[in-house]
């Protein structure tokens, strides 16, 4: 018989947790789109609709920045919509999901941690298969390049991290404040004008440049277009985004364990 080591457990609670992830995911997945018609490719289609609503209504004012081309300007707020509508529902969706799952961690014993990231995930896959391959397509469309659809994995490795992070942190948040799904919808839409979605970045004020520099989709959505529209992979760009994302992972990481004991007195 083997010995049990601490490598052996952490590898088999590992185990057990993604198993956990994938299940619950899973079954999120199943509940969302149960008797839906287009499934995952309304994350697709939602951001079309807008962007062309968007162009319709500020394109002329923008024309300017993306070299004169209506469909340049459209394909630049495509790109921006599907990464904040990915960070908008993932942690939208993660805030709910320890309490809307106490009735069950008062019966089972769990690891919390895993409702909101399960929640992610399920939104990761929704994004895999609905997105990538369209912003992939694009991306050869317009640069020629079949390498650099690659790249994209980059920025979006980054933007799952922060919501991820994001996730974990309000989730446990709500546990203690029950306001908190009315405040962060308040945050959520004054986020969506402060992140050049349908604007270009470079009519934003000097003195505002700090403070929106503080926001990680603004960067990570800036690395997605300059692939996409430009063919160019700015490494320092990517280098900041997954920095960012890291951080706001961490943090998330920390906050969550840290109240993670005074939890279940709230549930």
């Amino acid at each position: 018989m083997v010995a049990e080591t601490p490598l052996n457990s952490l590898l088999r609670g590992g185990s057990r947790y993604l198993e956990l992830v994938h299940i619950l995911a899973e079954r999120a997945l199943t509940a969302r789109y149960r008797g839906s018609i287009l499934g995952v490719y309304w994350s697709v289609l939602s951001p079309v609709m807008m962007s062309a609503i968007y162009t319709g209504i500020f394109g002329r004012a923008f024309l300017s920045y993306y070299d004169n081309s209506y469909l340049r300007y459209a394909l630049a707020v495509f790109t921006g919509i599907v990464v904040f509508n990915f960070f908008s529902g993932a942690t939208s969706q993660a805030l709910t999901a320890v309490v809307h799952n106490g009735g069950l961690l008062n019966k089972v014993k769990l690891p919390m941690s895993v409702f909101p990231v399960a929640i992610v995930v399920a939104n990761c896959f929704q994004l895999v298969v609905g997105t990538l391959p369209l912003l992939a397509v694009l991306t050869l469309w317009q640069t020629g390049n079949p390498l650099l659809p690659l790249a994209l994995l980059l920025p979006l490795l980054a933007v799952v991290a922060v919501c991820l992070g994001m996730g974990l942190l309000v989730s446990g948040l709500y546990v203690f404040f029950r306001d908190l799904p009315y405040f962060y919808e308040i945050m959520v839409a004054v986020l969506s004008i402060a992140t050049p979605l349908f604007y270009p970045p470079e009519i934003i004020p000097e003195r505002f440049g700090v403070v929106l520099s503080l926001n990680p989709l603004g960067v990570i959505i800036q690395v997605v277009r300059d692939i996409v529209l430009r063919g160019i992979v700015a490494w320092d760009q990517i280098a900041v985004a997954l920095t960012a994302g890291g951080l706001t992972l961490l943090l998330g990481v920390v906050v969550f364990q840290t109240w993670r004991s005074h939890y279940m007195d709230m549930l």
